[in-house]
């Protein structure tokens, strides 16, 4: 019997134990489901922020929401703190959500979640608000620059936070500057410089300074800056597509760039003026010779100049003979130029010393037009064609008759004037010892060998 009542204190005794984890676990699961859910949000300055708070398991239990200085803004749906720039979004038991309009830097911190249970339970949501950064501006070009000139830009902006990032381009092109960032309070003052070696392609290029920041988006910060830069001209002498040929014109183009716009430009013949201002006329920058002859032949010089220096280029003109005949569907090849260029470059603006510099470059020579240049060829070869055959023939001649000369003349002659003339020493002893002295003259014989 006492057994009995032994195992059942002991069975009672287990089942209370049972029943007091059973009561622990649930009390356990139902104070995990009442702490709030709170998260961290991030916010452009100027922005609207939204604060969240969430409780799976309440039993009518109110919701608050309090600021980095603990002040409460909203307990429930009722509004602690007068700012017009918080307001209510959604209330109910289970989820508190408020927003703030505007916000400004100093909205930043951490913001707490509270649920009054015993004991309260809180979470906290850290509200971060990114600093604009102001529109860059591009400082340090205030006049044009000479050609290999060095120049050196500087690109700024504030406000940024956190620090921007600031990018060069030349056109479309990135190069590399050098940034510095300063602190100033909450936000950064950003700077970056750039130094560039110009030339005179570097003429009319544009030069952007971006700013590059995580508030911005996709829709970066822009500064531009149009370069200009002065350079002496360059000249060429653009020949003709055609041969030049007598009684024909000829038009010669002087092309050059230069920055300042160069002066009128300047022809010359053989280092002087041109000879016949009749024929020869000069319209801007083209020279223009009517009714070519061989007097024409030379030199021709353009030259043209501007404030940072000069240069020039040479075309020289031979004319041709005018062919006798030619085809309809013949044209007229052009003449192969060689072009001469001489060039001086003040070394500065504000400097009085100029310094000369000479250059010769050649252009490159016109094409020519091979079935003219054939027709041309073929005639000349026709011409010497004639004179050879002619001298060929008279040579002939000449050696047929010299051999038919030298035929008749050639041996050795023996006269037999009368008996024992054979013992005489030459002919006339022969004649004066013959026998009948040249009695007998038509008896004399002859015998060539």
């Amino acid at each position: 019997m006492i057994l009995k009542q032994h195992l059942l204190l002991t069975l009672y005794s287990f089942c209370g134990i049972l029943l007091k984890v059973a009561v622990s676990k649930s009390k356990v699961k139902g104070s995990q489901g009442s702490f709030p859910i709170t998260q961290n949000v991030t916010v452009v300055e100027g922005g609207t922020a939204n604060l969240t708070c969430r409780v799976d398991h309440n039993d009518n239990t109110s919701l608050q929401w309090s600021n980095p200085a603990q002040q409460t803004l909203y307990f429930g749906d009722k509004k602690a703190l007068r700012n017009n720039r918080i307001e209510l979004v959604r209330f109910s038991w289970h989820e508190l959500i408020i927003s703030i309009t505007d916000v400004t830097l100093s909205d930043e911190g951490q913001y707490t979640c509270s649920v009054f249970t015993m004991p309260v339970k809180t979470s906290k949501s850290f509200l971060t608000v990114l600093g604009v950064p102001e529109k860059p501006e591009i400082a340090g070009f205030t006049k044009p620059a000479l050609e290999k000139d060095t120049i050196t830009l500087t690109c700024n902006t504030s406000g940024s936070k956190p620090a921007a990032d600031i990018r060069w381009f030349k056109n479309d092109k990135e190069i590399k500057g050098v940034k510095e960032v300063n602190a100033s309070g909450k936000t950064f003052t950003v700077k970056s410089t750039l130094e560039l070696k110009v030339d005179r392609n570097d003429d009319g290029i544009t030069i952007t300074c971006r700013v590059d920041h995580e508030s911005l988006s996709s829709a970066p910060q822009l500064a531009t800056q149009v370069l200009q830069v002065h350079y002496a001209p360059i000249v060429k002498i653009i020949p003709p597509t055609e041969l030049p040929q007598e009684g024909h014109y000829l038009t010669l183009e002087c092309d050059f760039n230069g920055n300042p716009i160069p002066e009128p430009v300047i022809w010359t013949k053989d280092g002087g003026e041109l000879p016949d201002p009749d024929r020869m006329t000069v319209n801007g920058r083209e020279l223009t010779i009517a009714f070519l002859n061989k007097t024409d032949n030379g030199t021709y010089r353009c030259e043209a100049s501007n404030s940072i220096g000069q240069d020039s280029a040479e075309y020289l003109l031979f004319v041709c003979d005018f062919p006798t005949t030619l085809s309809p569907s013949t044209t007229t090849p052009p003449q192969t130029t060689t072009t001469t260029t001489t060039v001086s470059i003040e070394t500065s603006a504000a400097s009085p010393s100029t310094t000369a510099m000479k250059t010769s470059k050649e252009l490159p020579a016109p094409e020519k037009d091979p079935s003219a240049l054939a027709d041309q060829t073929a005639t000349d070869h026709a011409v010497i064609g004639g004179v050879v055959a002619v001298v060929v023939f008279i040579t002939l001649c000449l050696i047929i008759v010299l051999g038919r000369y030298l035929a008749r003349h050639k041996g050795t002659y023996l006269t037999n004037e009368a008996k024992g003339a054979e013992d005489a020493p030459d002919a006339d002893t022969a004649i004066i010892n013959a026998e009948g002295n040249q009695a007998n003259a038509d008896e004399k014989k002859e015998y060539f060998i």
